[in-house]
């Protein structure tokens, strides 16, 4: 017999009410400390799996995010059709080359969101400093001639065979789930920036060196976003916390001040009139397009911008394909997704079973919302153009299969809450 149980059964057997009482006060422990799980005590650790078991109604943040989701990707795949099919026939390749590839990335990504879904996120735990060090890995893999291959000024991808990926995205989750780890465990240490705050920006400014040396400022300030999120969210005293922002800052300027031509196209946006014919081409050729679309848009298919004019249509200038296609109604229908799928992820970690839960909502949340953010604000003209995707949407197989993967958490985190 284990040692704990038998405790239990003898008090109990002694006085009753004194038996019951440190059973609930285990149960209360299980529900409250992290930490509780990794304990040996069988009874404490079945209350931690009661946690994380579904045994209640599916909460409807679980049906609204999975619905935007299957929304934004099916929506994803016309436009990922519709965008690079004619320039896959001037280019002699078949016009559904991109479009067979994003939904086979589609389809594995739709296996991972079932699979994190159904999975506890705790387990996960286990995994997060190998997870790390896996990333770390991958994003030597751009260095290595043979593997590494460029595009549109930046080394961040790795060519595989037919395989291609960028492991920058799935460097952007190890650091999630990483961060939020950290600040589980030292959730009573939060006033210690030394042992909460400077370890976050520590792992940070390693993941960021290795984006910033691939030329992916990008997804070095989307990473930079996240984890200032969910440092903000685990209780971060807000002093150390602005003054890492505005510190963080001045190094992304400094680094794009560091040269003439970086310098030059992360300011082209703020006269795109003058540098229409060179480095503001794209955004200028993206608000032709979408002031083409209109109301109610040239229809799906029927957009002229990504004959010749609109270059990247299928990645990282889709929303510009949508509102010439499907107008300011197509618009307002995407954002609103996006809008709802910020909202419910917040009520998600607001509702969450435990700490660990509620830094991931929070952290994915903030992913999605900020990388929106920058894209749209990119190709509209109103922010630098970062060549970032659009989450769910865009062309790219690595980019899809992580979103959908995070996605898979947060609906996990819903589960659970339940």
């Amino acid at each position: 017999a284990t040692p704990g149980v038998t405790k239990v059964r003898t008090a109990k057997t002694a006085t009753g009410r004194t038996g019951r009482r440190r059973v609930e006060g285990r149960r209360s422990a299980a529900k409250t400390d992290p930490n509780v799980a990794r304990t040996n005590d069988p009874l404490a650790k079945r209350q931690v799996r009661d946690i994380h078991r579904h045994t209640g109604p599916i909460p409807t943040s679980v049906y609204v995010i999975g619905g935007i989701v299957a929304v934004l990707t099916m929506l994803g795949l016309v436009m990922v059709l519709s965008a690079s099919s004619v320039s896959l026939v001037h280019e002699g390749v078949s016009p559904w080359a991109y479009f067979v590839r994003q939904i086979l990335w589609a389809l594995i990504g739709t296996i991972s969101l079932f699979t994190t879904m159904r999975v506890p996120y705790v387990r996960w735990r286990g995994w997060v400093r190998p997870g790390l060090i896996a990333s770390y890995v991958l994003m030597v893999l751009p260095f290595v001639p043979g593997l590494g291959t460029a595009r549109n000024g930046a080394r961040a991808w790795v060519e595989l065979g037919p395989i291609g990926f960028q492991p920058s995205e799935f460097l952007k989750l190890a650091v999630l789930l990483y961060t939020a780890d950290l600040l589980t465990k030292r959730e009573d240490r939060m006033q210690v920036v030394r042992a909460t705050l400077w370890p976050c920006l520590a792992m940070l400014g390693v993941s960021s060196a290795f984006m910033l040396a691939q030329g992916d400022l990008g997804s070095a300030i989307v990473l930079s976003s996240i984890v200032l999120a969910m440092v903000f969210i685990g209780g971060t005293p807000m002093t150390p916390l602005t003054v890492s922002g505005v510190g963080l800052s001045i190094i992304g300027l400094g680094f794009v001040y560091s040269t003439d031509y970086r310098r030059a196209r992360f300011t082209a946006f703020l006269d795109l009139a003058k540098n229409k014919d060179h480095l503001g081409y794209q955004v200028w050729s993206a608000l032709v397009a979408v002031q083409d679309g209109g109301i109610t848009g040239a229809g799906i298919g029927a957009g002229k911008a990504k004959w010749s004019r609109l270059p990247l249509a299928h990645s990282d200038f889709i929303f510009a394909v949508i509102a010439e296609e499907l107008g300011l109604i197509g618009v307002v229908a995407v954002m609103g997704c996006y809008l709802l799928f910020a909202y419910f992820g917040v009520q998600i970690a607001l509702a969450a079973a435990d700490r660990f839960g509620m830094l991931i909502a929070g952290g994915v949340a903030a992913w999605i919302t900020v990388q929106t953010i920058i894209n749209v604000g990119g190709v509209t003209g109103m922010m630098p153009l970062t060549g970032l995707t659009l989450p769910f949407m865009s062309f790219g197989g690595s980019s899809l299969f992580v979103t959908m993967t995070a996605a898979g958490l947060l609906l996990s985190v819903a589960r659970s809450s339940a």
